[in-house]
């Protein structure tokens, strides 16, 4: 019930926030929902006044639709069966006129939703707007309005059109119409209401926190039945049902659910479900609206699957599933040829880090949670874990400073920005498993690679090996895909090896022979790609044998070393300061370590490191190395 707890917690710790709509990174409306109180999707919005006469209506743009409405226990969690919402509400429940223009319908939406609506507003607890909305729905003239006001259309048998005629259409001229705003038919509309009462501004009822707080205490009072809550641990009205639409309007999957008193459910354990569990309607319905409301501004949703993570005061903390650049984009690198040491990076991740550590509470929650459901009516919490504020941000800053290496990435503007850091884990993905891998294995991926940063968890193998494979096939991808794939594998492997603690520069005093043979590689790789020239395109000997390579690296190596003769012909004299690199790093090797064994994901370190040591200028080196002595006196002052 933890959970259940903390979402709770959320919603009373922002309930200054309550009805206040705010737009999420998809320029989509969203707000913390009241009590008793859900969202729909709106079509037409229509305009009375204070006694109930029709003004006019408006079709709802899909950027403005959603929708804050009333709803019980029932009608939050209707399927198929007819259960009117207390207010807003679709043509076939709202429109007493409904069956002049679309024909008979199934049971009594409309007398069953004019009935809830008089219980309301003949209550201790009424309000005059919802008054007006009952006395104008009480005549009956809903549709007919509408398509005298052309926001329904019917054919020549004065029935609904399933479509505009081109005709019509282009008579329109391009006007917002409800078949641009709704995805079936037009007898699916849903109508929300707004009431102009004269001296006082116009209200839009599902923004008026008045008609929300009359409602509230209107249902409170048919809440008669009395249990202890799990959550609480207080004597409350009990909640019977429990919301859906968690993730979005039209989402049926339910968190808490036990509606099948006659199969299997219970496993003999308990005669009720009230016995299994027992949660609060007030508690029920705070968590999930807050549940919900953090899933719009915050959640990250793949193939179904939501990532969410919160604290319970300060809302926003650092996404783990981003890369560096994305959180802390203060250390971006201005100058690409240079060497970006990790003691400077580290310092600029704590100086991110730091900044979201005195934002609130050093000891406050922080939640991760992952959503999924694996049927259209049950979701499930696929992973959970609460903890505090502090060890939460400890732990990505390990998981930023030891998965790292260089990256490039694109910027808005479209510039190549190179940045060091730890990958976005939907990157990983894709260095794992290819560009076009579905969203069921990045979303698995994800998930899988959570505990790996939020509880310091070891990378699974696989998904190492993976990267490691695709990045020694770089004959099978475009060269800036592989240059992403191979960075993201350095990062892999370099967490893998951490306690080793190898970086970007280049490490000429290793004798590792994985790493040695990965400068070999580079070196000649770099050789040949400058005795080509920049009009030649053609990958290099090195980059066609890198996958024999990495499986016999002797072998291959007599090879690519007899296929570089011609070209260290072509480069003169300037083919000797790499052929003497080569004797140098040649000469590292012990003599049983030269061997066909195959190759850790090491040597791509070595490779990566010799080749950008091999393109950086003298110049920008001399820059890295002063820099470098630049902080070792700072700490030397710091200690001192």
């Amino acid at each position: 019930m933890s959970w259940l707890a903390n979402l709770n917690q959320t919603y009373e710790n922002h309930a200054e926030l309550i009805g206040q709509f705010e737009k999420n990174r998809f320029d989509r409306e969203y707000a913390l929902i009241p009590i008793s109180h859900t969202t729909q999707s709106a079509h037409i919005e229509v305009f009375l006044d204070g006694n109930g006469n029709y003004q006019y209506a408006a079709i709802v743009d899909k950027s403005e639709s959603n929708t804050i409405i009333p709803c019980t226990e029932a009608s939050a969690s209707r399927t198929s069966a007819p259960v009117p919402y207390p207010l807003f509400d679709k043509l076939v429940y709202v429109a007493g006129d409904f069956t002049t223009y679309c024909g008979e319908v199934k049971g009594t939406p409309h007398a069953d939703y004019m009935a809830q609506l008089r219980e309301w507003c003949e209550s201790p607890s009424s309000h005059p707007k919802v008054k007006s909305v009952y006395e104008y729905l009480r005549k009956g003239t809903l549709m007919a309005d509408l398509i005298r006001d052309q926001k329904l259309w019917v054919d020549e048998n004065n029935r609904l059109r399933d479509k505009l005629t081109p005709e019509l259409e282009a008579e329109l001229k391009g006007q917002l119409t409800i078949f641009k705003v709704i995805a079936s038919d037009q007898s699916s509309a849903f109508i929300r209401f707004a009431v102009q009462i004269p001296g006082e501004a116009e209200s839009r009822l599902w923004r008026d926190r008045s008609v929300q707080e009359s409602f509230i205490q209107f249902y409170n009072t048919s809440l008669q039945e009395i249990e202890l809550c799990y959550v609480t641990g207080e004597r409350l009205p009990y909640a019977d049902k429990h919301a859906s639409r968690i993730r979005n309007s039209g989402d049926k999957s339910k968190l808490i659910s036990a509606n099948d008193s006659t199969g299997f459910t219970y496993r003999g354990r308990f005669r009720t479900s009230r016995e299994a569990a027992a949660v609060s309607y007030d508690v029920s319905q705070k968590a999930h609206n807050a549940l919900k409301w953090l899933i719009e501004k915050q959640g990250v949703q793949k193939d179904g699957r939501v990532f969410l993570v919160w604290g319970t005061e300060q809302l926003e903390v650092p996404d783990p599933h981003e890369d560096a650049f994305t959180l802390f984009p203060e250390s971006e690198e201005e100058d690409a040829g240079g060497d970006s040491t990790h003691k400077e990076y580290a310092n600029q991740i704590r100086k991110g880090i730091n900044g979201h550590r005195y934002e609130s509470d050093y000891k406050s929650n922080v939640i991760i949670m992952v959503l999924d459901a694996a049927t259209p009516g049950r979701m499930s919490i696929v992973y959970y874990n609460e903890m505090k504020r502090g060890a939460f941000l400890d732990n990505l800053q390990h998981w930023h400073e030891t998965c790292f290496w260089e990256h490039r990435r694109k910027s808005d503007e479209g510039k190549i920005i190179t940045f060091p850091g730890a990958p976005a884990t939907r990157d990983i993905a894709f260095a794992a498993y290819g560009p076009r891998a579905s969203d069921k294995v990045v979303k698995g991926l994800m998930e899988r690679m959570l505990p790996c940063i939020v509880d310091r968890r070891s990378i699974p193998l696989d998904i190492v090996r993976s990267a490691i494979s695709r990045a020694s096939n770089p004959a099978g991808m475009e060269p800036w895909e592989w240059e992403k794939t191979l960075s993201i594998a350095c990062a892999l492997i370099n967490k893998k090896y951490e306690k080793e603690g190898f970086k970007v520069a280049l490490n000429t005093e290793t004798d590792d022979r994985d790493y040695l043979f990965g400068r070999l590689l580079a070196i000649a790789d770099v050789l040949e790609r400058n005795a080509l020239g920049k009009e030649e395109k053609r990958a290099t000997n090195a980059i066609r044998y890198m996958n024999a390579f990495a499986r016999h690296p002797r072998r291959t190596w007599a090879i690519i070393q007899s296929s570089l003769q011609p070209y260290q012909a072509r480069m003169g004299t300037d083919a000797s300061w790499y052929s003497g690199l080569i004797d140098e790093v040649g000469s590292k090797f012990k003599m049983e370590k030269f061997t066909d064994e195959p190759l850790s994901g090491l040597y791509l370190l070595g490779f990566y490191s010799q080749r950008q040591d091999l393109y950086t200028s003298k110049k920008d080196k001399e820059a890295a190395t002063a820099a470098q002595a630049a902080l070792n006196q700072d700490d030397q002052e710091k200690n001192n």
